[in-house]
């Protein structure tokens, strides 16, 4: 029986419940007549519980869903939704430095073809242990003497019980430990970057969230979205329109979706912020709201200073900040996490740390702690590449979208395709596979250039 993951309206309940829990929404009576008709957790790990229910908790979900959608949050006035009312809470939101600067060619494409290869490195160095516990992680890679992560995931040397109790992910180990990797396999946190790049060229940088969604349905399969995206996708075969496609009955809106989708629009913007953040905002809501929304600005603006030239990654993290709501729950998380990374030399200590904070309470790919992640990770490692994905992908959670992100702000601090270790970029042998309109086999040098073509278009 096919259980099509991400959409049952009985495996988002659980979900939406723990969402209500994080943006201060009182649903102890929702939960009590959940709970009370025997309805099903969500699922802990998978998109979809393992069996079907009853024609009467189905209906129930969809029913509850929507009463959830009603109750009044708390956090309304310190976490808006609305751009013009996210902006008004940001004091010191980034001015736009007026005319485009004039990018030098050569420099600028190799700084955008490195962003390219660190995102693809990054992300395919947390492929194989995304789902797994961070204890798994942590006991894989001492197996294999890889702990302090340093290199590729391998399975080599690891004894078989061992790999037993902590199987790899199933869809990614064949392709991405290090006895495996041949070229960038497809992976959504490189898919999203493609489309954003196809919007740009049909709808240029004054694209709307409509236009986002019509390229969407023209380029991504369906199969390829997942969590937030697969809902909005879905909302909009039924006939919503955005921003309404990120809020009907989608509890993952906060989650890591729209993070992953940023780098486009800072590598489009380099050296304007805010634009950057403008530009991610109008890409987000298409499937997400608050937090989510918040890391996916946070995100293009850090990166969008960084492909300006920026050179000090902690710089660019405080640029980051002023584009999300100061008293907001994200605000404090990187704030916190930075502070974190900064108090404690061992990384591992700044890891256990933040689960200890996040952990309980939030999914593993919910937007706020991997957003944190990812602040303590750049901030630790200060620059250095190698440190920069290894610390992200070795702090658990959404394994690969952190280590991507990582890699491309990293890798545009470096400047450079030949400033980062070859260790990382020969394996990925300039191909990566997609499912995105003609880009399968794409080199990152060729994704480079249509980047700078993108960037420099007024």
């Amino acid at each position: 029986m096919l259980r099509l993951t991400w959409v049952q309206p009985e495996d988002l309940v659980g979900h939406e419940l723990r969402q209500a829990a994080l943006d201060g929404r009182e649903a102890s009576a929702v939960a009590a007549r959940w709970h009370a008709a025997g309805g099903p957790p969500a699922p802990l790990a998978a998109g979809a519980s393992p069996r079907p229910v009853s024609r009467y908790l189905r209906l129930l979900a969809c029913d509850l869903l929507d009463e959830l959608a009603e109750l009044p949050s708390a956090l309304a006035d310190d976490e808006p939704s609305d751009l013009a009312e996210i902006q008004a809470l940001c004091p010191e939101w980034p001015l736009s430095p007026g005319a485009p600067a004039a990018w030098d060619g050569p420099v600028f494409e190799a700084r955008l073809e490195a962003a390219w290869l660190g995102r693809a490195a990054g992300c395919l160095l947390g492929k194989p242990v995304e789902k797994l516990p961070l204890a798994a992680i942590r006991a894989l890679a001492r197996a294999a003497g890889n702990w302090p992560l340093s290199g590729w995931f391998t399975a080599r040397g690891v004894p078989a019980e061992l790999l037993a109790e902590h199987p790899w992910n199933r869809r990614s180990a064949p392709v991405s430990l290090a006895e495996n990797i041949d070229g960038m396999p497809e992976d959504d946190d490189l898919n999203y970057p493609l489309l954003a790049l196809l919007v740009l060229r049909r709808h240029g940088r004054r694209f709307t969230t409509a236009d986002v969604a019509r390229v969407w349905l023209d380029e991504l399969p369906a199969g390829r979205a997942f969590t937030a995206e697969r809902i909005a996708y879905r909302n909009l075969l039924c006939g919503l329109e955005p921003p309404l496609t990120a809020r009907h009955r989608n509890p993952f809106r906060e989650w890591i979706g729209a993070l992953i989708r940023a780098d486009a629009h800072g590598w489009t913007n380099p050296g304007d912020p805010g634009a950057a953040a403008e530009q991610a905002y109008r890409d987000a809501a298409l499937t997400h709201t608050a937090s989510g929304v918040y890391a996916a600005m946070f995100t293009a603006a850090v990166i969008a200073a960084a492909a300006g030239g920026e050179r000090d990654v902690h710089a660019c993290l405080r640029t980051g900040l002023t584009v999300v709501p100061p008293r907001s729950r994200l605000a404090r998380a990187v704030r916190d996490a930075v502070g974190l990374a900064r108090e404690h030399r061992d990384f591992d200590t700044v890891v256990d740390l933040l689960h200890e904070e996040h952990g309980a309470t939030h999914h593993w790919v919910h937007a706020v702690p991997n957003t944190a992640l990812l602040a303590a990770a750049l901030t630790h490692a200060d620059g250095d590449f190698t440190a920069s994905i290894c610390r992200a992908v070795s702090g658990g959670w959404d394994t690969d979208s952190v280590g991507a992100t990582a890699g491309s702000v990293a890798g545009l601090l470096a400047g450079s395709p030949r400033a980062l270790p070859e260790r990382w970029t020969a394996p990925l042998k300039n191909r990566l596979a997609t499912s995105v309109g003609d880009f399968d086999g794409t080199g990152f040098d060729t994704l480079a250039r249509l980047t700078h073509l993108e960037a420099s278009r007024p």
